[in-house]
């Protein structure tokens, strides 16, 4: 396995890259259950809180500002029709983001394969090898530090 922002050859059970620290864990893991949970409960909320100022702005219009019956029907469509956007909007969100957790991963990107005489393609160069981590041979750990002689 490869490090797919330095291309650096990784071991398993790393969680960062030794060379460039990119973090290595899934991100479908980290995101997962709270953020659809986190999308139903603005799906709930906002449905029932849409019903609450659709049939409460209604009562005040008619018993408070005593408008008249078209007044109070042209409230309560356009109440509906926002909260009824707003709901298509969130479960499209939603809907986008359950499938891409079941996306597989692409394999890693393969170059094309030179037909003979093709003139598209030139020849294919070797990538070098990637230079030593930077972090390598840097930590020190306290038994080393104990070893030390002290410095007069």
């Amino acid at each position: 396995m490869y490090c797919s922002a330095c291309a650096n050859p990784l071991t398993s059970g790393l969680s960062y890259c030794n060379r460039c620290g990119m973090n290595l864990k899934d991100r479908a893991e980290s995101s997962g259950v709270g953020s659809v949970a986190a999308f139903l409960t603005a799906i709930t909320l906002i449905a029932i809180c849409g019903l609450g100022i659709m049939l409460g702005g209604a009562m005040a219009l008619t018993n408070e500002a005593k408008l008249g019956e078209p007044v109070v029907v042209l409230f309560m469509l356009m109440t509906f029709l926002i909260v009824t956007i707003i709901e298509v909007m969130l479960g499209r969100q939603l809907s986008r983001l359950t499938s891409a957790k079941d996306v597989k991963q692409l394999p890693a990107h393969q170059p094309p394969v030179a037909m003979p005489n093709d003139v598209r393609f030139a020849e294919q160069r070797v990538l070098s090898e990637p230079g030593a981590s930077v972090t390598e041979n840097t930590t020190r750990t306290l038994e080393y530090a104990r070893k030390e002689p002290l410095a007069r």
